[in-house]
């Protein structure tokens, strides 16, 4: 099996099962777990803020930022193709109690203009007053590319202008960081919050933190507490993170490289489509024409071109024209051209 679905499918590897092993733990609820301590205090210097907080998902660490930020009936403003928006079961709703105020771009950034007409203010009683302006970073949605600093700096000022907060989803912020030059610390400086995921291309099986002041991260104590997310002898956990920023940061550029190779042997098939200059990290993002036979949904609901490479034994997802590959830890150069051949077996086939 070739698993191109997602970098969320990485399995720890030997050595960090055996870092898990070796972990030292307590009660996390007690805030008496070493390895999660020492694990937020790295976090928050990597991040260059005053604390963070180990949580079990990247969704959860978004959600307690925005009940950080944010009362009951406030107006966020954020990217159309946020995964705030589109990929947490409508949390900020229904946890936060606040509603979203989406802007569009092809690249994950904010216009300015746009942001500056959106935000508005409690004078009028009328109004759901701009409170949070969440940006992301990579991007998922606009195919894993990393958001022009130079636009987030902008926001920033924006937001200190008009007294707001500004939050970071930055689940694959080390991929950015890779792909860009700049230190997780550079990129996480405009915030006042950051989540960061280790599922991810990181290869840890579980856990996110969400950093900002010690006023900030001591409310989303309390609301991971409410949320279900209190860990016990989460050092294990810990210990795994603390293994992945050792070890799977700096080979991260092998996943971008594996992703720029299949990306360019996929743009060479005339029925596929694809925006190269928009891989920038581990995601592909790839379309076929509406028209195509391979998007025909079959009784099992899954695309026609998904169920015959899953014959090959190599997963993707996606479906009606856009379709996603992932390069991940698990993902060598021999799975990744093998991947393409039968890329090539379906594509070109008579089907």
């Amino acid at each position: 099996m070739i698993d191109l679905r997602s970098d969320t499918v990485t399995r720890p590897t030997g050595a960090m099962r055996a870092a898990m092993a070796k972990a030292e733990v307590g009660d996390d609820v007690f805030r008496d777990d070493p390895s999660v301590i020492a694990l937020e205090k790295r976090m928050a210097l990597l991040l260059g803020k005053e604390a963070a907080l180990f949580v079990p998902s990247g969704t959860m660490a978004n959600q307690l930022a925005l009940r950080m930020h944010t009362r009951h009936g406030d107006e966020v403003i954020a990217h159309r193709k946020c995964h705030i928006f589109n990929h947490e079961s409508g949390a900020a709703a229904a946890l936060a109690g606040v509603q979203l105020r989406l802007l569009d771009s092809v690249d994950g950034s904010l216009p300015e203009c746009a942001v500056e007409a959106a935000i508005r203010s409690d004078d009028d009683p009328h109004n759901a007053p701009t409170t949070l302006i969440a940006m992301e970073n990579t991007h998922n949605e606009c195919g894993g590319v990393v958001v022009p600093q130079s636009n987030i700096q902008r926001i920033a000022e924006i937001a200190r202008q008009h007294s707001l907060r500004f939050h970071l989803d930055g689940a694959r912020l080390f991929n950015a960081s890779v792909a860009s030059g700049l230190t997780p610390k550079e990129l996480a400086a405009p915030f006042d919050s950051v989540s960061v995921c280790f599922s991810k291309g990181l290869g840890a099986p579980i856990g996110s933190v969400v950093s900002g002041t010690y006023q900030a991260v001591a409310t989303a104590y309390r609301f991971r507490k409410m949320y279900g997310g209190g860990m016990r002898q989460a050092g294990v956990l810990a210990q795994a993170a603390m293994y992945a920023l050792d070890n799977h940061v700096e080979r991260l550029v092998e996943d971008h490289r594996r992703a720029q190779v299949l990306a360019i042997a996929l743009s060479e098939f005339p029925r596929v489509q694809v925006d190269l200059a928009t891989v920038q990290t581990n995601l592909v993002y790839f379309r076929l024409e509406k028209s195509d036979s391979l998007n025909h949904v079959g009784e099992d609901g899954v695309a026609r071109l998904v169920s015959e490479l899953q014959k090959k034994s190599v997963y993707i997802t996606g479906g009606g024209g856009v379709y996603r590959a992932v390069t991940h830890l698990d993902i060598d150069d021999q799975q990744l051209h093998e991947a393409i051949r039968q890329f090539e077996a379906v594509l070109t086939g008579v089907l």
